[in-house]
Protein backbone atom coordinates (compact mmCIF):
# COMPACT_ATOMS: atom_id res chain seq x y z
CA UNK A 1 0.00 0.00 0.00
CA UNK A 2 1.50 3.25 -0.84
CA UNK A 3 1.34 6.10 1.46
CA UNK A 4 1.04 9.81 0.23
CA UNK A 5 3.09 11.25 3.09
CA UNK A 6 2.35 15.01 1.93
CA UNK A 7 -1.29 14.62 2.42
CA UNK A 8 -1.15 13.00 5.24
CA UNK A 9 0.99 15.46 6.51
CA UNK A 10 -1.57 17.93 5.65
CA UNK A 11 -4.07 16.50 7.28
CA UNK A 12 -2.37 15.96 10.97
CA UNK A 13 -1.86 19.81 10.30
CA UNK A 14 -5.29 20.21 9.88
CA UNK A 15 -6.10 18.41 12.82
CA UNK A 16 -4.23 20.44 14.84
CA UNK A 17 -5.24 23.39 14.05
CA UNK A 18 -8.91 22.44 14.56
CA UNK A 19 -8.20 20.97 18.01
CA UNK A 20 -6.22 24.08 18.77
CA UNK A 21 -9.62 26.00 17.54
CA UNK A 22 -11.52 23.51 19.34
CA UNK A 23 -9.90 23.75 22.43
CA UNK A 24 -8.98 27.45 22.75
CA UNK A 25 -9.40 29.39 25.81
CA UNK A 26 -11.89 31.59 25.98
CA UNK A 27 -11.59 35.09 27.92
CA UNK A 28 -15.28 37.27 28.73
CA UNK A 29 -15.32 40.49 28.19
CA UNK A 30 -18.65 43.20 28.64
CA UNK A 31 -19.86 46.33 28.24
CA UNK A 32 -22.78 48.38 28.45
CA UNK A 33 -22.57 49.95 24.81
CA UNK A 34 -23.90 49.02 21.58
CA UNK A 35 -21.79 47.04 18.57
CA UNK A 36 -21.64 50.77 16.70
CA UNK A 37 -20.06 52.44 19.61
CA UNK A 38 -16.45 53.60 19.28
CA UNK A 39 -15.82 51.15 22.83
CA UNK A 40 -17.40 48.41 21.54
CA UNK A 41 -14.80 48.97 18.26
CA UNK A 42 -11.76 48.94 20.55
CA UNK A 43 -12.83 45.51 22.52
CA UNK A 44 -13.57 44.15 18.87
CA UNK A 45 -10.00 45.35 17.90
CA UNK A 46 -8.30 43.54 20.08
CA UNK A 47 -10.81 40.47 19.77
CA UNK A 48 -9.81 40.10 16.00
CA UNK A 49 -5.77 40.81 16.58
CA UNK A 50 -5.98 37.84 18.94
CA UNK A 51 -7.90 35.45 16.87
CA UNK A 52 -5.42 36.27 13.47
CA UNK A 53 -2.45 35.75 16.21
CA UNK A 54 -3.73 31.85 16.27
CA UNK A 55 -2.20 31.31 20.17
CA UNK A 56 -5.22 29.16 21.49
CA UNK A 57 -6.60 32.21 22.51
CA UNK A 58 -10.62 33.87 21.88
CA UNK A 59 -12.30 36.96 23.52
CA UNK A 60 -15.83 36.61 23.40
CA UNK A 61 -17.40 40.12 23.52
CA UNK A 62 -21.17 40.83 25.73
CA UNK A 63 -21.79 44.17 24.52
CA UNK A 64 -25.15 46.04 26.12
CA UNK A 65 -24.84 44.89 29.33
CA UNK A 66 -26.10 41.67 28.72
CA UNK A 67 -23.13 39.78 31.58
CA UNK A 68 -23.40 42.78 33.72
CA UNK A 69 -24.98 45.89 34.58
CA UNK A 70 -22.83 49.17 33.82
CA UNK A 71 -21.75 49.87 37.38
CA UNK A 72 -21.56 46.12 38.59
CA UNK A 73 -18.81 45.30 36.09
CA UNK A 74 -15.35 45.97 38.26
CA UNK A 75 -16.05 44.17 41.08
CA UNK A 76 -16.35 41.00 39.11
CA UNK A 77 -13.21 42.10 37.14
CA UNK A 78 -11.34 42.24 39.77
CA UNK A 79 -12.33 38.93 41.50
CA UNK A 80 -11.71 36.38 38.49
CA UNK A 81 -15.12 36.54 37.56
CA UNK A 82 -14.89 38.29 34.79
CA UNK A 83 -11.80 38.44 32.46
CA UNK A 84 -12.19 41.99 30.93
CA UNK A 85 -13.92 45.23 30.31
CA UNK A 86 -14.47 48.37 28.84
CA UNK A 87 -15.47 50.64 31.89
CA UNK A 88 -15.62 54.08 32.63
CA UNK A 89 -13.39 53.83 35.71
CA UNK A 90 -14.96 56.30 37.48
CA UNK A 91 -18.23 54.42 38.03
CA UNK A 92 -15.75 52.13 40.32
CA UNK A 93 -14.95 55.39 42.53
CA UNK A 94 -16.69 53.50 45.09
CA UNK A 95 -14.38 51.14 45.74
CA UNK A 96 -10.82 53.25 44.97
CA UNK A 97 -11.88 57.07 45.43
CA UNK A 98 -8.55 57.64 43.70
CA UNK A 99 -10.75 56.54 40.72
CA UNK A 100 -12.92 59.70 40.58
CA UNK A 101 -9.40 61.92 39.78
CA UNK A 102 -10.18 60.40 36.36
CA UNK A 103 -13.78 62.54 35.66
CA UNK A 104 -12.58 65.70 37.41
CA UNK A 105 -12.94 69.26 35.45
CA UNK A 106 -10.13 71.05 34.07
CA UNK A 107 -7.47 68.01 34.49
CA UNK A 108 -7.20 67.06 31.52
CA UNK A 109 -7.38 70.59 28.56
CA UNK A 110 -7.69 68.07 25.47
CA UNK A 111 -6.91 64.43 23.75
CA UNK A 112 -3.05 64.93 22.91
CA UNK A 113 -2.31 66.09 27.01
CA UNK A 114 -5.00 62.88 27.76
CA UNK A 115 -2.76 60.64 25.53
CA UNK A 116 0.36 62.51 27.65
CA UNK A 117 -1.47 61.53 31.54
CA UNK A 118 -1.90 58.39 30.10
CA UNK A 119 2.21 58.16 29.59
CA UNK A 120 2.91 59.72 33.23
CA UNK A 121 3.43 59.60 37.06
CA UNK A 122 -0.14 59.94 37.40
CA UNK A 123 -1.48 57.03 35.76
CA UNK A 124 0.96 55.21 37.17
CA UNK A 125 -0.27 55.96 40.80
CA UNK A 126 -3.66 54.93 38.92
CA UNK A 127 -2.31 51.68 38.20
CA UNK A 128 -1.03 51.15 41.06
CA UNK A 129 -4.44 51.36 43.02
CA UNK A 130 -5.87 48.82 39.98
CA UNK A 131 -3.07 46.40 40.94
CA UNK A 132 -4.32 46.54 44.36
CA UNK A 133 -7.78 45.03 43.02
CA UNK A 134 -5.66 42.31 40.84
CA UNK A 135 -6.65 44.54 37.82
CA UNK A 136 -4.83 46.14 34.92
CA UNK A 137 -4.77 48.62 31.69
CA UNK A 138 -4.96 46.90 28.60
CA UNK A 139 -6.09 49.68 26.20
CA UNK A 140 -6.01 53.40 27.71
CA UNK A 141 -8.68 55.91 26.34
CA UNK A 142 -10.54 59.36 27.09
CA UNK A 143 -13.50 60.87 25.69
CA UNK A 144 -14.18 64.05 25.73
CA UNK A 145 -17.59 66.12 26.18
CA UNK A 146 -18.91 69.73 26.25
CA UNK A 147 -21.61 72.48 26.75
CA UNK A 148 -25.03 73.11 25.55
CA UNK A 149 -27.05 76.26 26.29
CA UNK A 150 -30.97 76.17 25.89
CA UNK A 151 -30.95 80.35 25.44
CA UNK A 152 -27.07 81.30 25.83
CA UNK A 153 -23.94 80.07 25.00
CA UNK A 154 -21.94 78.63 27.73
CA UNK A 155 -17.81 78.70 27.90
CA UNK A 156 -16.91 80.55 31.19
CA UNK A 157 -18.20 80.31 34.80
CA UNK A 158 -19.61 83.62 34.65
CA UNK A 159 -22.27 82.09 31.88
CA UNK A 160 -23.97 79.20 34.19
CA UNK A 161 -24.73 82.05 37.31
CA UNK A 162 -28.36 81.45 37.72
CA UNK A 163 -29.22 78.28 35.41
CA UNK A 164 -30.53 75.13 36.01
CA UNK A 165 -27.70 72.79 34.49
CA UNK A 166 -27.24 68.93 34.27
CA UNK A 167 -23.62 67.74 35.30
CA UNK A 168 -22.03 64.67 34.02
CA UNK A 169 -20.67 63.47 37.46
CA UNK A 170 -20.45 64.27 40.85
CA UNK A 171 -17.37 66.75 40.58
CA UNK A 172 -18.78 68.73 37.76
CA UNK A 173 -21.93 69.29 39.95
CA UNK A 174 -19.73 70.81 42.55
CA UNK A 175 -17.68 72.69 40.14
CA UNK A 176 -20.86 74.42 38.05
CA UNK A 177 -22.98 74.92 41.75
CA UNK A 178 -19.72 76.85 42.75
CA UNK A 179 -20.62 79.12 39.83
CA UNK A 180 -23.54 79.85 40.60
CA UNK A 181 -25.85 77.39 39.16
CA UNK A 182 -28.99 75.14 40.19
CA UNK A 183 -28.03 71.23 39.88
CA UNK A 184 -30.60 69.14 38.42
CA UNK A 185 -29.49 65.48 38.29
CA UNK A 186 -30.47 63.09 35.32
CA UNK A 187 -28.73 60.81 33.42
CA UNK A 188 -27.78 62.00 29.11
CA UNK A 189 -31.33 60.26 27.73
CA UNK A 190 -33.30 62.53 29.59
CA UNK A 191 -31.28 65.72 28.71
CA UNK A 192 -33.91 66.15 25.69
CA UNK A 193 -36.82 66.15 27.25
CA UNK A 194 -36.16 68.47 30.35
CA UNK A 195 -34.92 71.04 27.74
CA UNK A 196 -37.82 70.80 26.03
CA UNK A 197 -40.34 70.87 28.97
CA UNK A 198 -37.69 73.72 30.54
CA UNK A 199 -36.44 72.09 33.27
CA UNK A 200 -32.79 72.49 31.91
CA UNK A 201 -31.32 75.72 30.97
CA UNK A 202 -28.19 74.01 30.17
CA UNK A 203 -26.11 70.67 29.79
CA UNK A 204 -22.56 69.12 30.07
CA UNK A 205 -22.35 65.47 28.56
CA UNK A 206 -20.14 63.66 26.00
CA UNK A 207 -20.03 64.52 22.18
CA UNK A 208 -21.59 61.19 21.26
CA UNK A 209 -24.25 61.87 23.52
CA UNK A 210 -25.13 65.36 22.31
CA UNK A 211 -25.34 63.65 18.72
CA UNK A 212 -26.90 60.73 19.89
CA UNK A 213 -29.70 61.97 21.86
CA UNK A 214 -30.56 64.82 19.74
CA UNK A 215 -29.86 67.55 21.61
CA UNK A 216 -29.24 70.46 18.96
CA UNK A 217 -32.81 70.19 18.45
CA UNK A 218 -33.33 72.02 22.09
CA UNK A 219 -30.42 74.30 22.52
CA UNK A 220 -29.21 77.54 20.96
CA UNK A 221 -25.99 77.19 21.41
CA UNK A 222 -22.97 74.51 21.18
CA UNK A 223 -19.66 74.90 23.02
CA UNK A 224 -17.60 71.61 21.49
CA UNK A 225 -14.04 69.90 22.83
CA UNK A 226 -11.84 71.36 20.94
CA UNK A 227 -8.70 72.86 21.97
CA UNK A 228 -9.64 73.16 25.18
CA UNK A 229 -12.21 71.41 27.04
CA UNK A 230 -13.34 71.06 30.77
CA UNK A 231 -15.22 67.74 30.37
CA UNK A 232 -12.76 64.10 29.71
CA UNK A 233 -13.69 60.51 31.30
CA UNK A 234 -11.24 58.05 31.30
CA UNK A 235 -12.80 54.86 29.35
CA UNK A 236 -10.05 51.97 29.50
CA UNK A 237 -10.18 48.29 28.66
CA UNK A 238 -9.10 46.60 31.39
CA UNK A 239 -7.93 42.73 32.55
CA UNK A 240 -7.82 40.70 35.64
CA UNK A 241 -4.48 40.67 36.10
CA UNK A 242 -3.89 37.04 37.25
CA UNK A 243 -5.87 36.01 34.27
CA UNK A 244 -3.11 37.75 31.78
CA UNK A 245 -0.38 36.47 34.09
CA UNK A 246 -1.37 32.92 33.78
CA UNK A 247 -1.65 33.56 29.73
CA UNK A 248 1.21 31.77 27.71
CA UNK A 249 4.26 34.25 26.76
CA UNK A 250 2.20 34.08 23.22
CA UNK A 251 -1.04 34.64 24.07
CA UNK A 252 0.27 37.92 26.33
CA UNK A 253 1.79 39.09 23.58
CA UNK A 254 -1.06 38.92 21.21
CA UNK A 255 -3.01 40.62 23.46
CA UNK A 256 -0.71 43.41 23.99
CA UNK A 257 -0.46 43.72 19.92
CA UNK A 258 -3.93 44.09 19.56
CA UNK A 259 -4.13 46.51 22.53
CA UNK A 260 -1.54 49.07 20.61
CA UNK A 261 -3.17 49.04 17.90
CA UNK A 262 -6.56 50.03 19.73
CA UNK A 263 -5.17 52.09 21.59
CA UNK A 264 -3.93 54.30 18.40
CA UNK A 265 -7.49 53.74 17.35
CA UNK A 266 -9.11 55.14 20.06
CA UNK A 267 -7.48 58.18 20.40
CA UNK A 268 -8.41 59.28 16.71
CA UNK A 269 -12.25 58.39 16.74
CA UNK A 270 -12.21 60.09 20.06
CA UNK A 271 -10.99 63.19 18.37
CA UNK A 272 -13.39 62.19 15.35
CA UNK A 273 -16.59 62.34 17.80
CA UNK A 274 -15.92 66.08 18.79
CA UNK A 275 -15.10 67.43 15.32
CA UNK A 276 -18.34 65.45 13.77
CA UNK A 277 -20.80 66.86 17.03
CA UNK A 278 -19.76 69.95 15.96
CA UNK A 279 -20.51 69.38 12.59
CA UNK A 280 -24.13 67.70 13.58
CA UNK A 281 -25.19 71.25 15.89
CA UNK A 282 -23.45 73.37 12.71
CA UNK A 283 -25.89 71.88 10.49
CA UNK A 284 -28.87 71.91 12.72
CA UNK A 285 -28.24 75.53 12.71
CA UNK A 286 -27.20 75.87 16.01
CA UNK A 287 -24.67 78.59 17.48
CA UNK A 288 -20.81 77.36 18.28
CA UNK A 289 -19.14 78.98 20.70
CA UNK A 290 -14.84 78.23 21.93
CA UNK A 291 -13.65 77.49 24.71
CA UNK A 292 -10.64 79.69 25.23
CA UNK A 293 -7.84 78.90 27.18
CA UNK A 294 -8.43 82.03 29.54
CA UNK A 295 -11.92 80.08 29.84
CA UNK A 296 -10.21 76.92 30.89
CA UNK A 297 -8.08 78.48 33.26
CA UNK A 298 -11.30 80.42 35.11
CA UNK A 299 -12.97 77.16 35.71
CA UNK A 300 -9.35 75.12 36.53
CA UNK A 301 -9.43 77.73 39.11
CA UNK A 302 -13.06 77.44 40.29
CA UNK A 303 -12.58 73.35 40.24
CA UNK A 304 -9.70 74.02 42.89
CA UNK A 305 -11.98 75.95 45.26
CA UNK A 306 -14.57 73.23 44.33
CA UNK A 307 -14.25 69.87 43.43
CA UNK A 308 -10.57 69.41 44.08
CA UNK A 309 -11.07 70.31 47.40
CA UNK A 310 -13.78 67.91 48.22
CA UNK A 311 -12.04 65.25 46.44
CA UNK A 312 -8.66 65.94 48.67
CA UNK A 313 -10.95 65.91 51.87
CA UNK A 314 -12.63 62.44 51.32
CA UNK A 315 -9.35 60.97 49.81
CA UNK A 316 -6.63 59.58 51.32
CA UNK A 317 -3.19 60.96 49.81
CA UNK A 318 -5.89 63.01 47.58
CA UNK A 319 -3.56 66.03 47.26
CA UNK A 320 -0.57 63.93 45.86
CA UNK A 321 -2.28 62.11 43.39
CA UNK A 322 -3.94 65.76 42.26
CA UNK A 323 -0.96 67.08 41.80
CA UNK A 324 0.46 64.09 40.16
CA UNK A 325 -2.09 64.91 37.35
CA UNK A 326 -1.65 68.78 37.28
CA UNK A 327 1.91 68.42 36.76
CA UNK A 328 1.52 67.20 33.45
CA UNK A 329 1.36 69.75 30.65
Amino acid sequence: MKINFTAAIAAAAMMAASTTALFAQELRLSHQWSDSDVRHQVAKIVADEVAAADVGLEIRIFPTQSLFKAREQYTPLSRGQLDMTVLPLSYAGGQQPAYNLTLMPGLVKNHDHAARLNESPFMEAIEAKMAEDDVMVLVHGYLAGGFAGKDECITGPEDMSGKQTRAAGKAFEQMLAGAGASIASMSSSEIYNAMQTGVLDAANTSSSSFVSYRIYEQVACYTPAGEYALWFMYQPLLMNKSTFDDLSPEQQQALLDGAAKAEAFYLEEAKKEDAASREVFEQAGVEIAEMTEADFNAWRALAQETSYKAFVEETPGGQELLDLALSVD
